[in-house]
């Protein structure tokens, strides 16, 4: 398996589909199904009956997967394309725009 180019706790932008130009941090990364949850973005309701947890439920908005296709990740305030390369025995992600090390 690849090694994948977004990490949870890292800043994206949203390249594609109806929050197109939003900005956020990544809460979780799905590696199976290619997926990522961005705080903030992507927004859906959802019907929640009650429980332990919450006790009146109703109508929660929680955010959605996207697609890791549609997002792209911020270095500096840009939008950058990541690349890998060896870094001695170790590979780091680096910025294609910048050429800048990630890790």
């Amino acid at each position: 398996m690849s090694a994948m180019k977004i990490k949870k706790g890292d800043t994206v932008k949203v390249i594609a589909g109806k929050d197109k130009g939003k900005d956020g941090k990544v809460l979780a990364v799905n590696v199976k199904d290619n997926t990522v949850v961005v705080e903030n973005v992507n927004m859906v309701t959802k019907h929640a009956k009650p429980s332990a947890a919450n006790q009146n439920g109703g109508i929660v908005t929680k955010e959605a997967p996207l697609h890791i296709s549609n997002v792209m990740l911020v270095v500096d305030g840009k939008a950058t394309r990541v690349g890998f390369k060896m870094d001695g025995d170790k590979k780091v992600r680096v910025a294609k725009a910048t050429g800048k090390t990630i890790d």
